[in-house]
Protein backbone atom coordinates (compact mmCIF):
# COMPACT_ATOMS: atom_id res chain seq x y z
CA UNK A 1 0.00 0.00 0.00
CA UNK A 2 1.51 3.12 -1.05
CA UNK A 3 2.04 5.85 1.17
CA UNK A 4 -0.45 8.03 -0.50
CA UNK A 5 -3.30 5.26 -0.12
CA UNK A 6 -2.48 5.06 3.85
CA UNK A 7 -2.56 8.81 3.82
CA UNK A 8 -6.06 8.95 2.32
CA UNK A 9 -7.47 5.78 4.01
CA UNK A 10 -6.23 7.90 7.81
CA UNK A 11 -7.79 11.26 6.56
CA UNK A 12 -10.97 9.43 6.00
CA UNK A 13 -10.73 7.26 8.95
CA UNK A 14 -10.59 10.55 11.52
CA UNK A 15 -12.87 13.23 9.49
CA UNK A 16 -14.88 10.20 9.54
CA UNK A 17 -14.72 9.53 13.55
CA UNK A 18 -15.67 13.03 13.96
CA UNK A 19 -18.82 13.06 11.99
CA UNK A 20 -19.35 10.07 14.18
CA UNK A 21 -19.23 11.63 17.23
CA UNK A 22 -21.44 14.77 16.39
CA UNK A 23 -24.04 12.29 14.87
CA UNK A 24 -24.00 10.49 18.54
CA UNK A 25 -24.34 13.75 20.22
CA UNK A 26 -27.37 14.69 18.37
CA UNK A 27 -29.10 11.39 19.44
CA UNK A 28 -27.96 11.09 23.14
CA UNK A 29 -29.94 12.24 26.11
CA UNK A 30 -28.82 15.88 27.28
CA UNK A 31 -27.61 14.38 30.78
CA UNK A 32 -25.32 12.03 28.97
CA UNK A 33 -23.24 15.02 28.42
CA UNK A 34 -23.58 17.01 31.76
CA UNK A 35 -20.23 19.22 32.69
CA UNK A 36 -19.31 16.21 34.92
CA UNK A 37 -19.73 13.43 31.94
CA UNK A 38 -17.38 16.11 29.71
CA UNK A 39 -15.22 15.99 32.38
CA UNK A 40 -14.71 12.27 32.43
CA UNK A 41 -14.73 12.62 28.68
CA UNK A 42 -11.50 15.10 28.68
CA UNK A 43 -9.47 12.85 31.04
CA UNK A 44 -9.49 10.02 29.30
CA UNK A 45 -9.16 11.70 25.80
CA UNK A 46 -5.96 13.39 27.11
CA UNK A 47 -4.69 10.07 28.17
CA UNK A 48 -5.53 8.51 24.76
CA UNK A 49 -3.91 12.35 23.13
CA UNK A 50 -0.63 11.56 25.31
CA UNK A 51 -0.27 8.24 23.71
CA UNK A 52 -1.13 9.09 20.53
CA UNK A 53 1.71 12.02 20.80
CA UNK A 54 4.41 9.85 21.87
CA UNK A 55 3.91 6.96 19.43
CA UNK A 56 3.66 9.21 16.90
CA UNK A 57 6.55 11.70 17.75
CA UNK A 58 8.31 8.22 17.95
CA UNK A 59 7.37 7.36 14.39
CA UNK A 60 8.35 10.66 13.29
CA UNK A 61 11.97 10.66 14.92
CA UNK A 62 12.92 6.82 13.31
CA UNK A 63 11.52 7.65 10.09
CA UNK A 64 13.38 10.79 9.78
CA UNK A 65 16.40 9.05 11.24
CA UNK A 66 15.85 5.71 8.69
CA UNK A 67 15.73 8.78 5.88
CA UNK A 68 19.29 10.17 6.59
CA UNK A 69 21.08 6.97 7.21
CA UNK A 70 19.85 6.01 4.05
CA UNK A 71 21.11 8.97 2.31
CA UNK A 72 24.05 8.81 4.02
CA UNK A 73 24.34 5.15 3.25
CA UNK A 74 24.32 6.23 -1.08
CA UNK A 75 27.04 8.83 -0.50
CA UNK A 76 29.30 6.93 1.27
CA UNK A 77 28.41 4.11 -1.05
CA UNK A 78 29.26 6.26 -4.17
CA UNK A 79 32.28 7.25 -2.68
CA UNK A 80 33.79 3.83 -2.83
CA UNK A 81 32.62 3.13 -6.24
CA UNK A 82 34.66 5.79 -7.51
CA UNK A 83 37.36 4.96 -5.58
CA UNK A 84 37.10 1.09 -6.32
CA UNK A 85 37.32 2.14 -10.38
CA UNK A 86 40.46 4.32 -9.38
CA UNK A 87 42.03 1.28 -7.90
CA UNK A 88 41.47 -0.84 -11.22
CA UNK A 89 42.25 2.21 -13.03
CA UNK A 90 45.67 2.34 -11.88
CA UNK A 91 46.60 -1.40 -11.97
CA UNK A 92 46.54 -1.62 -15.39
CA UNK A 93 44.35 -2.66 -18.33
CA UNK A 94 43.77 -6.34 -17.15
CA UNK A 95 41.07 -4.77 -14.70
CA UNK A 96 39.32 -2.87 -18.31
CA UNK A 97 36.17 -5.86 -18.18
CA UNK A 98 35.65 -5.24 -14.38
CA UNK A 99 35.64 -1.34 -14.65
CA UNK A 100 32.87 -1.96 -17.38
CA UNK A 101 30.86 -4.93 -15.25
CA UNK A 102 31.31 -1.38 -12.60
CA UNK A 103 29.82 0.61 -14.33
CA UNK A 104 26.42 -1.76 -15.56
CA UNK A 105 25.90 -2.55 -11.83
CA UNK A 106 25.78 1.58 -10.74
CA UNK A 107 23.25 1.75 -14.18
CA UNK A 108 21.42 -1.00 -12.49
CA UNK A 109 21.23 0.64 -9.67
CA UNK A 110 19.92 3.61 -10.44
CA UNK A 111 16.87 1.71 -12.62
CA UNK A 112 16.61 -0.80 -9.39
CA UNK A 113 15.84 2.37 -7.09
CA UNK A 114 14.44 5.00 -9.03
CA UNK A 115 13.28 3.74 -12.46
CA UNK A 116 9.27 2.97 -13.64
CA UNK A 117 7.72 0.05 -12.01
CA UNK A 118 8.53 -2.27 -14.86
CA UNK A 119 11.93 -1.21 -15.32
CA UNK A 120 12.19 -2.46 -11.42
CA UNK A 121 10.78 -5.68 -12.37
CA UNK A 122 13.46 -7.14 -14.72
CA UNK A 123 16.04 -6.96 -12.13
CA UNK A 124 16.14 -9.37 -9.46
CA UNK A 125 18.26 -7.71 -6.39
CA UNK A 126 19.14 -11.71 -5.39
CA UNK A 127 21.06 -12.35 -9.06
CA UNK A 128 24.43 -12.72 -8.26
CA UNK A 129 24.81 -10.94 -11.73
CA UNK A 130 23.07 -7.69 -9.90
CA UNK A 131 25.78 -7.52 -7.18
CA UNK A 132 29.20 -6.71 -6.11
CA UNK A 133 30.63 -10.25 -6.48
CA UNK A 134 31.59 -10.66 -10.40
CA UNK A 135 33.64 -7.80 -9.91
CA UNK A 136 35.28 -9.42 -6.66
CA UNK A 137 35.38 -12.69 -9.02
CA UNK A 138 37.49 -10.68 -11.08
CA UNK A 139 39.58 -9.30 -8.92
CA UNK A 140 40.33 -12.27 -7.54
CA UNK A 141 41.56 -13.61 -10.85
CA UNK A 142 44.33 -11.14 -11.62
CA UNK A 143 48.03 -12.05 -11.66
CA UNK A 144 49.69 -9.60 -9.97
CA UNK A 145 53.17 -8.59 -11.76
CA UNK A 146 54.72 -5.79 -8.96
CA UNK A 147 54.57 -5.18 -5.57
CA UNK A 148 52.05 -1.99 -6.49
CA UNK A 149 49.33 -3.80 -8.42
CA UNK A 150 49.26 -6.27 -5.65
CA UNK A 151 48.56 -3.79 -3.19
CA UNK A 152 46.10 -2.20 -5.37
CA UNK A 153 44.37 -5.20 -5.92
CA UNK A 154 44.21 -5.86 -1.93
CA UNK A 155 42.68 -2.53 -1.44
CA UNK A 156 40.45 -2.90 -3.95
CA UNK A 157 38.97 -6.18 -2.84
CA UNK A 158 38.52 -4.70 0.27
CA UNK A 159 36.54 -1.76 -1.07
CA UNK A 160 34.72 -4.11 -2.99
CA UNK A 161 33.89 -5.97 0.13
CA UNK A 162 32.33 -2.88 1.49
CA UNK A 163 30.31 -2.71 -1.34
CA UNK A 164 28.78 -5.95 -1.47
CA UNK A 165 27.74 -5.11 2.33
CA UNK A 166 26.04 -2.15 1.66
CA UNK A 167 24.52 -3.85 -1.51
CA UNK A 168 22.72 -6.47 1.00
CA UNK A 169 21.92 -4.30 3.60
CA UNK A 170 20.30 -2.41 1.14
CA UNK A 171 18.04 -5.53 -0.67
CA UNK A 172 17.41 -6.53 3.20
CA UNK A 173 15.91 -3.48 4.12
CA UNK A 174 13.55 -2.98 1.33
CA UNK A 175 11.23 -5.57 2.81
CA UNK A 176 11.50 -3.67 6.45
CA UNK A 177 8.66 -1.72 7.14
CA UNK A 178 6.61 -0.13 9.68
CA UNK A 179 4.65 -2.72 11.83
CA UNK A 180 0.92 -2.82 10.34
CA UNK A 181 0.02 -3.55 14.15
CA UNK A 182 1.23 -0.72 15.44
CA UNK A 183 -0.12 1.30 12.81
CA UNK A 184 -3.81 0.16 13.24
CA UNK A 185 -3.37 0.62 16.93
CA UNK A 186 -2.27 4.26 16.20
CA UNK A 187 -5.00 5.40 14.05
CA UNK A 188 -7.63 3.86 16.36
CA UNK A 189 -6.57 6.03 18.88
CA UNK A 190 -6.57 8.67 16.84
CA UNK A 191 -9.98 8.09 15.56
CA UNK A 192 -11.33 7.73 19.01
CA UNK A 193 -9.96 11.05 19.91
CA UNK A 194 -11.72 12.89 16.48
CA UNK A 195 -15.01 11.03 17.89
CA UNK A 196 -14.71 12.63 21.25
CA UNK A 197 -14.39 15.81 19.75
CA UNK A 198 -17.21 15.31 17.77
CA UNK A 199 -19.28 14.22 20.39
CA UNK A 200 -17.99 17.37 22.71
CA UNK A 201 -18.36 19.81 19.79
CA UNK A 202 -21.62 22.22 18.48
CA UNK A 203 -22.66 21.52 15.23
CA UNK A 204 -21.70 23.96 12.99
CA UNK A 205 -19.54 25.05 9.69
CA UNK A 206 -16.53 26.35 11.53
CA UNK A 207 -16.36 23.04 13.60
CA UNK A 208 -16.64 20.70 11.09
CA UNK A 209 -14.11 23.13 9.23
CA UNK A 210 -11.73 22.68 11.94
CA UNK A 211 -11.99 19.09 12.45
CA UNK A 212 -11.36 18.53 8.76
CA UNK A 213 -7.78 20.58 8.81
CA UNK A 214 -7.07 18.40 11.84
CA UNK A 215 -8.14 15.39 10.53
CA UNK A 216 -5.87 16.57 6.98
CA UNK A 217 -3.29 17.72 9.65
CA UNK A 218 -3.11 13.87 11.41
CA UNK A 219 -2.99 12.39 8.09
CA UNK A 220 -0.37 14.09 6.81
CA UNK A 221 2.01 13.40 10.07
CA UNK A 222 0.99 9.50 9.35
CA UNK A 223 1.86 9.71 5.52
CA UNK A 224 5.62 11.62 5.93
CA UNK A 225 6.36 8.61 8.51
CA UNK A 226 5.00 6.14 5.97
CA UNK A 227 7.13 7.77 3.24
CA UNK A 228 10.11 8.54 5.06
CA UNK A 229 10.27 5.11 6.36
CA UNK A 230 10.64 3.97 2.84
CA UNK A 231 13.58 6.34 1.92
CA UNK A 232 13.70 4.94 -2.02
CA UNK A 233 10.44 4.29 -3.02
CA UNK A 234 8.66 7.28 -2.11
CA UNK A 235 7.66 10.78 -2.82
CA UNK A 236 10.12 12.13 -0.40
CA UNK A 237 13.02 9.93 -1.59
CA UNK A 238 16.51 10.27 -1.50
CA UNK A 239 18.48 11.92 -4.48
CA UNK A 240 19.75 9.90 -7.13
CA UNK A 241 22.24 13.10 -7.98
CA UNK A 242 25.71 11.62 -6.52
CA UNK A 243 25.08 8.06 -8.46
CA UNK A 244 24.12 9.93 -11.43
CA UNK A 245 27.40 12.16 -10.90
CA UNK A 246 29.48 9.19 -10.05
CA UNK A 247 28.23 7.48 -13.30
CA UNK A 248 29.27 9.96 -15.52
CA UNK A 249 33.25 9.75 -13.79
CA UNK A 250 33.45 6.21 -14.05
CA UNK A 251 35.52 4.59 -16.88
CA UNK A 252 38.08 7.48 -17.22
CA UNK A 253 41.65 6.80 -17.12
Amino acid sequence: MSSITLGAIVFTCLFGASLVGILIRSKLPSHHLDSESKDVIRLSTAVVGTLSALALGLLIASAKNVFGSSEAELRTSVARVLLLDRLMSHYGAETSQARDHLHQLVENRLVQGWGSRSEQAGIDPYNEGQSIEPVQAELRELKPKAEAQRLLQSRALEVSSQLAEAHWMLVESKSEGLPTAFLVILVFWLAWLFLTFGLQAPVNSTVIGVMLICSLSVAAAVFLVVDMAHPYLGIIHVSEGPLREALAHLGRD
